[in-house]
């Protein structure tokens, strides 16, 4: 199919149908009347050989297809206004943008936060959306981050997309306060027989690959998709965990855990912004890569280990 015969505004029905599951809504989201969005659906289906859409009842499913073109879409939607909108010039007193990043909780807490609360003073009509990172992205940057600003993870994870280094941050082991068989510092041995807690994803993380190169494998306990809970998993166990430093400073209650330095020579956590190439010469986007420099460089001198 040759992309110069196709219709784009068929793109920008086809995201609201996959997203709002129901004709007469899409066309209101759209502007369409419910004749016009059913045409569109139409033309959607005889190009795609495929329903997309199926009545259930009393409402409308996603056919598999459709279920599998629903986050494309988004992306390609996203990008393409994107596209459209760039500017050459960005007044953050006077315009108005949403900026999405995915992020883990342990990003927002540690720089997301200071950055929203920046944007807040200095551009009143800019928002900023974190969101949870997408199933794929280690996988597939590129296209994921098609949908989104960027990301916020540290080095070592992606590649392939554009990234500009924020901070650093160190791993650290948690353990509870009143841990029975710890004094002031933790051994290999330790981590190798007392039983764990971790991250969901930290696989993804170099300390974790770092922990298998010297031969342990952790007995896991528990695990969250929050780095902010692992610490509540720890407390009045036998557990320990890796947390990064910055976060552990941020802890409420730090009476109920003891954090200790790593019994081996943990890899750094180097914190960046990764976005897709096509932000590259955006205005409004080139101004929050240079807000998120500039709220970076105010964090505290990392502490030394305890």
């Amino acid at each position: 199919m040759n992309l110069a015969s196709l219709d784009l505004n068929l793109l920008v029905a086809l995201h609201a149908l996959l997203e709002e599951r129901n004709v007469t809504r899409a066309g209101h989201r759209i502007g369409l009347s419910q004749p016009a969005t059913s045409a569109a659906l139409g033309r959607l289906r005889r190009h795609f050989n495929d329903e997309l859409l199926v009545r259930q009842g009393n409402a409308y499913e996603l056919t598999p297809l459709g279920a599998a073109l629903r986050e494309r879409s988004a992306g390609a939607y996203r990008m393409l206004d994107q596209l459209f909108t760039a500017r050459m010039e960005f007044d953050p007193a006077t315009e108005e943008r949403e900026f999405a990043l995915y992020a883990s909780d342990y990003a927002v807490a540690v720089f997301g936060a200071d950055l929203s609360r920046e944007l807040s003073e200095v551009a009143p009509g800019v928002q900023v959306r974190f969101m949870n990172i997408a199933a794929g992205l280690v996988e597939q940057p590129e296209a994921i981050l098609t949908g989104a600003d960027g990301v916020l993870m540290p080095h070592g994870i992606i590649s392939g997309v554009n990234a500009l280094d924020l901070y650093d941050d160190a791993w650290v082991c948690l353990v509870s306060a009143d841990h029975p068989e710890i004094g002031d510092a933790l051994t290999l041995a330790d981590l190798a027989r007392l039983p764990w807690v971790s991250y969901q994803r930290l696989y993804d993380a170099p300390v974790a690959r770092q922990i298998a190169m010297l031969g342990l494998e952790p007995h896991v306990e528990a695990s969250a998709a929050s780095f902010v809970l692992l610490p509540d998993l720890v407390v009045g166990t036998r557990r320990v965990t890796l947390i990064q430093r910055r976060l552990a400073d941020r802890l409420a209650d730090r009476s109920r855990f003891r954090v200790l330095p790593c019994p081996f020579e943990a890899v750094p956590v180097k914190e960046a912004l990764w976005w897709h190439p096509i932000h590259a010469q955006d205005a409004a986007h080139a101004w929050l890569r240079e807000t998120a420099v500039r709220v970076a460089s105010r964090l505290p001198a990392l502490p030394e280990p305890a």
